[in-house]
C-alpha cells in the first residue's frame, strides 16, 4: 500500500486561516477530499494521512469526520492543547477514535524558540505514550538543537519530524542544517517525513536538482525505514503540482 503521509484539507476562512497571506493566494479556497482523489489515482496512491492546519479541537473533529466518509483517509494527526491541565482527559477522550494516530503543534510559529522544552508542554507530551499516540515535530532548522533535547527526554515516545525540519533550500543553506540534523541518526524513536521541500525552494524557479543533497542527507541520517513520503498538498501547490511533488 502506498501512503501519502502528509496532506491537509480545509474550507477556507480568512480569519481562521490568516496564515495564508497574499503570497499564497492559490491556497485561498476550499481543498476537500473530492479534489484530491483523481490526483491520488493518477499516481496510484492508496491512502493519506490528514494533518491539522488549525490549532483547535474543532480541526481534529473536522478531519475525523472526513475520515469517516472517505476510506482513503487512513489516519489523522490532530491538535490538542498540551499545556492544558486537562490534557490527559482530552487524550483519553480522543483515544476512542481509531483513525486518530497522533497530534501536532505548530511550534514553528511560536515566538519562544525553545517552546518544545517548556515544562507544561512536556508534561502533556509525556502522556501521549499512555494512549499510543505519535507526535509530529513542526519546526525550522533554528529549532533543531532544542528538538534533539526534546526527543531525548522521551525515549519511548514515537516522534515524526515534519518536512526534514524545513531546510532553507531557496538560499542553499545546508551545512548547519545537516550538522544539527545529524543528531537524529541515533535516535531511533524519531522518524521523518520527506515532505514540503518544494515550498522551501524558490517557488518560481526551483529545479529537481535543488533537492538532491537534502534528500540524500535525510536518507543517510534516518534510513529508508524511518522515512515517509508526504506531498504537503495543497500547500505544495504554491510551488508545484501534486504530480511534480510525487516525481
Amino acid at each position: 500500500m502506498k501512503i501519502d503521509s502528509h496532506i491537509h484539507f480545509w474550507i477556507y476562512d480568512p480569519v481562521k486561516d490568516a496564515w495564508i497571506d497574499d503570497t499564497m493566494s492559490v491556497l485561498k479556497g476550499d481543498y476537500l477530499p473530492e479534489e484530491l482523489v483523481p490526483l491520488l489515482d493518477k499516481r496510484r496512491v492508496d491512502g493519506v494521512v490528514a494533518v491539522q492546519a488549525d490549532q483547535s479541537e474543532n480541526e481534529t473533529h473536522y478531519l475525523l469526520g472526513l475520515a469517516d466518509h472517505h476510506d482513503f483517509i487512513k489516519g489523522v494527526v490532530g491538535w490538542v492543547d498540551f499545556r492544558s491541565s486537562r490534557v490527559e482527559e482530552r487524550l483519553e477522550y480522543f483515544s476512542q477514535f481509531p483513525c486518530l494516530k497522533g497530534f501536532r503543534h505548530i511550534v514553528q510559529a511560536e515566538q519562544q524558540q525553545d517552546y518544545l522544552l517548556r515544562d507544561d508542554f512536556c508534561r502533556g507530551i509525556s502522556l501521549l505514550r499512555k494512549f499510543n499516540f505519535t507526535y509530529d515535530i513542526l519546526i525550522y532548522p533554528k529549532h533543531l538543537k532544542y528538538a534533539v533535547d526534546f526527543v531525548k527526554r522521551f525515549p519511548d515516545q514515537k516522534f515524526v519530524l515534519d518536512h526534514l525540519a524545513k531546510p532553507d533550500i531557496k538560499n542553499g543553506r545546508f551545512q548547519d542544517w545537516r550538522k544539527d540534523l545529524q543528531a537524529f541518526s541515533e535516535l531511533k524513536h524519531v522518524s521523518c517525513k520527506m515532505a514540503g521541500l518544494v515550498t522551501e525552494a524558490d517557488w518560481l524557479q526551483w529545479k529537481p536538482d535543488d533537492f538532491g543533497r537534502y534528500i540524500s542527507v535525510g536518507l543517510e541520517i534516518f534510513g529508508p525505514d524511518r522515512i515517509m513520503f508526504g506531498s504537503d498538498w495543497p500547500v505544495c501547490t504554491t510551488a508545484a503540482s501534486y504530480n511534480q511533488v510525487c516525481e
